[in-house]
């Protein structure tokens, strides 16, 4: 553990003694400041337990409480970026020229994978997307899921579980869970209109230059619905369109004639979210409850500049040059049924839940260079598909055994099938036209070549979980809980899982509380079978890279086995403290996982004669593939203190200082047992700074928020440690230096349904270092963009809220 995660947990825990014997005035708690977690001191929590009435404080594992006017109350309307400035240990980076993920960025719970954090919709399975992240960004290698598939309209809170839960949930939740919890609501509504764009001084290293861009305009709305006298449905939808933004250095290269050729940035969007959740009593206690969703999003984002003097540019076509344009349209299904009610004393609850998201990808303002002046400009590329069907059946029940209080009692099953396609793209997006044999020149679409025949895949797989969890009350001040999980995988096989946590309430203003789980993920279908050829970027130059399942004949000759289950130890312990309008919690933990997988090492041609007769004939110079083998530590300890003062005159205030203490390491890499002689490496530094510094190893976010009569207003700022953008040498690192970020925003109510919200994101225009010269050849990374707060600059926004 490093000296600065040391100190955390000095620190915090040697203020407990102190606090716990301190006597804080007490406040009137009338209403919540703005900003503030509506009722969050009490807000009964859903996730992590069965056992009813469990509020935020009370539980045995920490849980993040973030309400509706949280989330709208923000600068973005993406879900995913509102939730990192909310929750101190969830980062949201903004990659940037890397084909899809530009368009479906993953976020990161404690620095692990996006696809180590189970996300839920009412306590249910979400699909994930079927985007695999192949490229550098952080993430690398997993298929998450898009929380932007979501409007924050739809939502009532977001509850997200800091601990180790594969145990209570299943699969993915070895860093925790997020639980998306939907509005319920038959009368009422609301409509928020925001607009905003950056307004900033973009300071690189050849240059600064004054830009306006990035403008978006987001409408989103809700209404709820009575069904009968006794049920509800809530509809909402949101539309959003945003321009692309531009932090590209200048391109120094003489065709370039001294100015920005490349775009690295946001792409643009163009989005709109449909969402409805209804719930109706039926006869004998029974209720019927489901919800539905689709969203279409159109993204366009930009690929390497290819300049004019460019052997694979058509003067013809393009005299200047061009920039390829990678463009995505993502369309994300979800629906859900079920019912719940008592079956012999057993609350029951049977759901049927499916997803489906869908990429069709096409190449822009592109061209074949194979085919000369008769190739297409744009190319359709392909599709991805992923979807799954889950079944769930849950039983709770409580049972009155002479203790403080009744034993809870849960058990049920979970059976889920998943698919998984590749749909190959136009001729012209892969082949290699007439003039193909001119080894020089690289085939298929420039920018992003289209999925092959070859590629295309059909595969699908089914998984059968069973649990048991119980939780007890010892006596009026000692809780324990313990859950078992067995899981079967058609594809590798089963897995079992278990979790023990105990809470101790010292006195009504103490506790300690702690758990010791073991978790696991299973290996995705998509990294389980996707292939492709791509336009990797490897030293500044264009390298044609072929992906490869790991059961591929050319992946087990480079080294490749076939992919098992992810497996994780979860230590925990944590402290609790409430004194009047103040509450404090932190936070300790230990995650150890073993065989984590990851993509492996681009192995270039050039490694070797024998790799290079594999690759050559396929018309590539690099392969990858996917890989078991990285263990990690990872430890670390959040804090969380909230502090509410209600006054007479000045009005009411809520402070909160929320850290998160961060530290990756990686104990174990895999090695190579390919049959080659030498054989290629398989993991190397830069996946391994990646894995340990590519998310911040401290963020500290400080708020306060004010409400006085019809005005209320919000400050915030949020400090990032410096994170590693790493290079193929230590020489060629990039690093985003410590910056803090500062958000203003204030609100005038005009009305009880009318108000009026001004806001500045990121106040002093605080960008990430940028990167060198030295290190940028062609301008295209101005920036590095493992930046966790990303690289745009000052951004305003207004924002018109109609309530009724």
């Amino acid at each position: 553990m490093t000296q600065r995660t040391t100190r955390a947990l000095l620190f915090g825990f040697s203020s407990l003694a102190a606090l716990s014997c301190l006597a804080l005035p007490a406040h009137a708690q009338d209403a919540p400041a703005s900003g503030q977690d509506d009722a969050v001191l009490d807000e009964i929590v859903v996730t992590g337990t069965r056992a009813a009435n469990r509020s935020r404080l009370d539980t045995l594992a920490p849980v993040d409480v973030i309400t509706a006017d949280t989330l709208t109350n923000r600068g973005t309307t993406e879900l995913a970026a509102a939730l990192a400035q909310a929750v101190p240990s969830l980062t949201f980076p903004r990659p940037a020229v890397t084909d899809g993920t530009d368009s479906i960025r993953p976020a990161t719970l404690r620095g692990l994978q996006p696809d180590q954090t189970l996300v839920l919709v009412n306590g249910t399975r979400r699909h994930a997307s079927a985007l695999v992240n192949v490229n550098g960004s952080v993430g690398r290698g997993a298929a998450a899921v898009d929380l932007n598939a979501i409007p924050t309209g739809a939502l009532n809170t977001v509850e997200v579980l800091r601990d180790g839960a594969s145990a209570q949930y299943g699969s993915d939740a070895i860093a925790g869970v997020v639980n998306l919890r939907l509005k319920e609501a038959r009368l009422g509504g609301g409509l928020n209109v925001t607009y905003g764009q950056y307004f900033t001084e973009v300071e690189a290293a050849r240059g600064s230059r004054d830009e306006e861009d990035g403008q978006t305009v987001t409408v989103s709305g809700w209404q709820g619905l009575a069904l009968g006298s006794d049920g509800f449905l809530t509809l909402s939808a949101e539309y959003l369109q945003r321009d692309p933004t531009n932090r590209s250095d200048i391109d120094p290269r003489a065709a370039a004639g001294g100015r920005v050729t490349a775009r690295l940035g946001d792409p643009e969007v163009d989005q709109f979210t449909v969402f409805a959740n209804a719930g109706k009593p039926l006869a004998a206690g029974w209720e019927a409850y489901g919800w539905a969703g689709f969203q279409d999003r159109d993204s366009e984002s930009a690929a390497f500049p290819r300049l004019s003097d460019n052997v694979n540019n058509v003067a013809a076509v393009y005299p200047n040059g061009f920039l390829p344009l990678i463009a995505i349209n993502s369309q994300d299904l979800s629906l859900a049924g079920g019912l719940r009610g008592v079956i012999a004393g057993w609350d029951a609850d049977f759901s049927l839940v499916y997803g489906r998201n869908a990429l069709e990808y096409r190449t822009e303002n592109s061209l074949n260079s194979t085919y000369g002046a008769a190739s297409p400009t744009s190319f359709d590329s392909g599709e991805t598909i992923y979807d799954q069907l889950v079944f769930g059946a849950d039983f709770v029940r409580e049972f009155e055994i002479g203790l403080s209080g009744p034993l809870t009692f849960a058990w049920g099953l979970e059976a889920r099938r998943e698919t998984y396609e590749i749909v190959a793209g136009q001729p012209e997006s892969y082949n290699r036209g007439p003039l193909g044999g001119n080894t020089a020149l690289a085939g298929g679409a420039q920018g992003f070549v289209g999925f092959q025949p070859s590629n295309e895949v059909d595969q699908d797989r089914d998984a059968v979980g069973l649990y048991a969890e119980v939780e007890l009350p010892l006596t009026d001040r000692l809780t324990v809980q313990g859950a078992l999980r067995v899981e079967d995988y058609s594809d590798f096989g089963d897995n079992q899982t278990g979790k023990i946590s105990a809470r101790y309430d010292f006195t009504p203003n103490f506790a300690l509380r702690g758990s010791i789980s073991t978790g696991f993920r299973a290996p995705s279908l998509q990294q389980s079978f996707y292939t492709a050829t791509a336009s990797v970027i490897q030293s500044g130059q264009v390298v044609e890279t072929g992906t490869f399942p790991a059961t591929s004949t050319i992946a087990q000759i480079l080294g490749a086995e076939p992919l098992d289950a992810e497996t994780s130890t979860n230590y925990a312990l944590g402290a609790v403290v409430r004194l009047g309008g103040f509450d404090l919690t932190i936070d300790a933990y230990r995650i150890v996982i073993e065989d984590q997988i990851a993509l492996s090492e681009n192995i270039n041609r050039t490694f070797s004669p024998q790799v290079a007769s594999l690759l050559d004939p396929l018309g590539i110079q690099a392969a990858r593939f996917f890989i078991n083998g990285v263990e990690t530590e990872t430890q670390g300890v959040d804090i969380v203190a909230r502090y509410r003062l209600d006054t007479e005159t000045a009005g009411d205030f809520a402070f909160t200082v929320a850290a998160n203490f961060n530290e990756v390491d990686v104990t174990r890499f895999p090695t190579s047992t390919s049959v080659l002689n030498p054989a290629p490496t398989l993991f190397n530094r830069q996946r391994i700074l990646t894995f340990e510094e590519g998310t911040p190893d401290t963020k500290v976010a400080s708020s306060v928020d004010w409400e006085l009569g019809p005005w209320t207003a919000s400050a915030r700022a949020t400090y990032y440690a410096s994170v590693t953008q790493p290079g193929t040498t230590a020489a060629s690192d990039y690093f985003t230096g410590d910056k803090t970020v500062v958000d203003l925003s204030g609100s005038y109510q005009f009305t009880d349904r009318v108000g009026l919200t001004l806001g500045v994101d990121n106040v002093f225009d605080e960008y990430p270092d940028f990167t060198p010269a030295s290190l940028n050849s062609n301008g295209v990374l101005g920036f590095p963009f493992y930046s966790p707060f990303g690289f745009n600059g000052r951004y305003a926004y207004a924002r018109l809220s109609l309530n009724w």
